[in-house]
């Protein structure tokens, strides 16, 4: 089995951002139970920005990106430092891998990212994957690791994305605050997917929180990838969430998958604009892969960029679908309503290209 395993900032730091020998031993640990039992592992993991604000004594995480950046670079090597060391006790060689949104956006960063992991698994490595957050476009990140891990296991063809966090799972409302949450330990796939409500806001040292989790485990569920959000330092967390135990909150894989590019568009990528639709434009699209034309457009919403993300709204006010936009706002404005053959010399007859264009799930 193959398992990408993401850890959190909260749980791989303490609270002036000093990477946890422990937890990383105790990661390492499993790991290693995980390559003696025949399975694969890679590692996705937090923690360079708050561990670069402990090495460089910083008295609070900084605000800007640039600083950001920069401090993530000293964080990094220490971060990889605990991992080696701690995967050497076991006879493993950790690998570095750092990847940014373009690497599954692109094509051929796609596929020359995917076939550098899938020799290090060969290897018999450990990939422990970050985003290079200290060469990251600020306008073009994740934001967090939970959205990576999920891409990453899309593209690598994972069995199960185990994200481990600081709570036990997904509860009915915030423990920390309502006594009476109770923990949900199974979402399946006929139930409204991760229609759970959660804040995004974490433990303030990382970028993520449950909102990005739940948002992960959709990813993955649309990859037909089972994944699991349990807490990190349960003993034999790992072990449990590939031999299906029900260690935290289990959400089960979707028969309908997504590739990576498409799972980027619908979820991880930044939404810039919406262009509104009629009812016709809206049953074609969803009804099977159609570009949307500029006769089917009513409406065009934000400054967006040709490139940017889009929604796609239909009459009852609903974003059903969601897209790289194939011009700007401007000239979507202008074109609003006209047949393909009333359409200025030289304009794209296409407002979001079908390659481009994801019906978001229900």
């Amino acid at each position: 089995m193959r398992v990408v395993a993401k850890i959190g900032t909260a749980s791989i730091t303490d609270d002036r951002g000093v990477i946890s020998t422990d937890t990383v031993a105790k990661l390492s640990d499993e790991v290693a139970g995980l390559r003696h039992d025949g399975h694969e592992v890679v590692v996705v993991s937090s923690g360079a920005v708050a561990a670069g604000v402990a090495a460089l004594g910083l008295a609070a995480r900084p605000t800007d990106i640039q600083t950001l950046q920069a401090i993530s670079a000293a964080g990094q090597s220490r971060l990889v430092e605990a991992y080696n060391r701690e995967l050497a006790r076991h006879g493993l060689v950790g690998a570095q891998v750092l990847l940014d949104p373009h690497d599954f956006v692109d094509r051929t960063q796609y596929l020359h990212a995917r076939s550098t992991i899938e020799r290090l698994l060969e290897l018999g490595c450990i990939p422990v994957v970050n985003e290079n957050d200290a060469i990251a476009n600020d306008e073009l990140r994740y934001g967090d690791n939970d959205r990576l891990a999920a891409l990453l296991a899309n593209s690598i063809g994972a069995d199960v994305l185990v994200l481990l966090t600081d709570m036990d799972g997904v509860y009915t409302a915030d423990p920390r605050r309502d006594p009476s949450a109770t923990l949900i330990p199974l979402v399946q796939v006929g139930d409204p997917l991760l229609a759970v409500r959660a804040e995004a806001g974490g433990s303030g040292r990382g970028s993520g929180g449950m909102a990005s989790k739940l948002t992960a485990a959709r990813m993955a569920s649309w990859s037909g990838i089972r994944s699991v959000i349990a807490r990190a330092a349960r003993p034999g967390v790992l072990a449990g969430a590939v031999s299906a135990e029900l260690v935290g909150t289990t959400f089960e894989a979707h028969d309908r998958t997504l590739s990576a590019r498409k799972l980027w568009i619908a979820f991880a990528s930044e939404v810039m604009g919406a262009i509104e639709v009629d009812g016709g434009a809206e049953r074609a699209l969803t009804d099977r892969p159609n570009s949307l034309l500029p006769a089917g457009v009513v409406g065009v919403r934000g400054a967006f960029a040709e490139g940017d993300t889009v929604d796609i709204v239909g009459p009852h006010g609903r974003a059903f679908a969601r897209g790289l936009a194939a011009v700007d706002a401007g000239v979507a404005r202008m074109v609003v309503g006209l047949r393909t053959s009333d359409l200025p010399d030289g304009v794209n007859h296409e407002v979001v290209h079908r390659d481009d264009l994801v019906v978001l799930p229900t």
